[in-house]
């Protein structure tokens, strides 16, 4: 190791949208944590991808930043599965749609909050190793010198060094295609929109454009999108502009003339997912967790999931509020649900195959998901929406996203999330004032008494029985519903939040 430059109490690898997200959340949580990028600014080459789901919209409105999001998206009814749109607007929820918004805004939106908290950021350098041991992590970079942390957490991408490092397996499924992503000028006026062939799928289009009745229009002038699909699974090395005019010809005969590109990429239906997210001081999330084809824009929703999962885990741990074995939770909330987001997604590249067979399937599919019931709870896995964390057998609402409800409190109105913006869980009493006493845990949970008049409806389950009481989780899952009693609360206030403070 190099000379040490600084200690933290969690080092986080990898300043996109996960290792941002995850800063934020350990901060609000008063922990010492930092940044190692190698990005000498938040800047991306391009737009690249984007777009936010509901359920990410919804997290960002628990921490109360999501207006900074919806004043520069585009909201549409975007999602979509075997060709099918997945129309969500009847959907209970505030955010019952996607935000058309490009990753490079989504990052620099997210920085400036981070900004705000004040997140200490070590650009232009990377992690190219570690060694862990029982009192902590000491971290090596690229440029010779060493940080030192209790935590480190890998949220380095696809490749991650962090996870290779770790000496974490990543099973899966080698890719069986492969497309080029580019943007780039354009000499000639191409053909617009999207094209499948024996191929696969393929699509031009500007990168300007706005929703109109809910269809897309493009700009007159400015730099292009380019997707198309290659006659051959391409090289791991980087792809140049001479790759992607054959890819253009092959398909479309010719290659309008391209030229200028501001980025190209190539990415396949490659499908892994590490064997653990955790190996004793070490951690993972979002793509150096899981990998899969970008179809369904799942990528950065997980991810995002991820650090709202860990974030709070990981700071009750650093703030020794909670034993070690709290981070277990992570691994065992997160690895199922995007295992099948995962199997979910390969099923949507399988779909989209050239071929008469599979198309008679797809066709099959559509007209199932053309019914209720079936739209309501695809709709719902593919929006997020149906997450359910296995917290055990009781009411439909443990373990689930707790609705975004209209409360009536001694102080006027207040909304459920409004209660999440400092990242802090809720004991929301419904019933008689004054039901409960958590004073041995006051400084780590807030007792709100209110009052709720109206039906409680989760996606894709429908109306459920009102509770007298809910523990909400600083990511806004429930971790314990009430009746009238407190059976249960003591446990689940251990088993979360740590044990009781005694009190005098």
């Amino acid at each position: 190791m190099g000379k040490l430059i600084n200690e933290h109490a969690v080092v986080i690898a990898g300043a996109g949208p996960t290792g941002l997200m995850l800063a934020g959340e350990l901060t609000l949580a008063g922990v010492d944590v930092a940044i190692v990028e190698r990005r000498a600014n938040q800047e991306l080459a391009g737009t690249r991808a984007g777009g936010l789901h509901s359920r990410t919209i919804e997290i960002l409105d628990q921490r109360g930043i999501v207006e900074r999001f919806l004043s520069e998206g585009q909201v549409a009814q975007v999602g979509q599965f075997a060709g099918v749109t997945l129309d969500i607007s009847d959907f209970p929820s505030r955010h019952p749609y996607s935000l058309g918004l490009w990753q490079n805004d989504i990052e620099r939106i997210l920085a400036g909050w981070v900004g705000e908290l004040a997140v200490t950021i070590y650009r232009e350098v990377e992690v190219t190793g570690f060694t862990q041991s029982e009192t902590g992590v000491d971290i090596a970079l690229s440029d010779g010198q060493s940080l030192r942390a209790e935590y480190l957490v890998g949220c380095d991408g696809g490749r991650s060094v962090v996870r290779k490092a770790a000496g974490i397996e990543f099973p899966g499924w080698d890719p069986t295609m492969s497309s080029l992503i580019a943007e780039v000028e354009l000499a000639e006026v191409p053909e617009w929109g999207t094209r499948e062939d024996a191929l696969g799928v393929h699509g031009l289009g500007r990168v300007d454009y706005e929703i109109r009745n809910g269809e897309v229009v493009y700009a007159d002038s400015g730099p292009v999108r380019v997707m198309v699909t290659e006659a051959h699974i391409g090289p791991a090395s980087e792809p140049t502009l001479q790759d992607l005019s054959d890819a253009l010809i092959a398909v479309y005969g010719t290659d309008y003339g391209v030229h200028s590109p501001t980025w190209i990429s190539r990415f396949t239906d490659m499908t892994r997912q590490a064997a653990a997210y955790r190996d004793r001081r070490v951690l993972l999330a979002g793509d150096a967790a899981h990998v899969h084809a970008p179809e369904g824009a799942q990528g950065l929703q997980i991810g995002v999931q991820d650090a709202m999962n860990l974030g709070w885990k990981l700071a009750q741990v650093v703030n020794r509020t909670s034993p070690v074995s709290l981070l277990d939770t992570y691994h065992n909330e997160r690895h199922p649900v995007t295992a099948r987001i995962l199997r979910t997604t390969m099923a949507y590249v399988a779909l989209r195959r050239p071929d008469a067979r599979v198309e008679a399937l797809r066709d099959t599919i559509a007209e199932l998901l053309s019914a209720e019931e079936p739209r309501r709870r695809f709709a719902a896995m593919m929006f997020g929406l149906d997450i359910h964390y296995d917290l055990g057998e009781g009411h439909p609402l443990l373990g689930r996203r707790m609705p975004d409800l209209d409360l009536i409190t001694p102080n006027g109105p207040l909304r459920v999330f409004a209660l999440l913006h400092g990242a802090r869980p809720v004991l929301l009493n419904l019933g008689a004032p004054g039901s409960f006493d958590i004073s041995p845990w006051a400084d780590r949970v807030q007792l709100v008494d209110a009052a709720y008049a109206g039906t409680w409806e989760l996606p894709a389950i429908g109306e459920v029985t009102a509770p007298a009481a809910v523990l909400i989780r600083p990511d806004g899952y429930v971790a314990w519903v009430g009746n009238q009693t407190q059976q249960g609360l003591v446990d689940a206030l251990t088993t979360w939040f740590g044990p009781p403070i005694a009190t005098t």
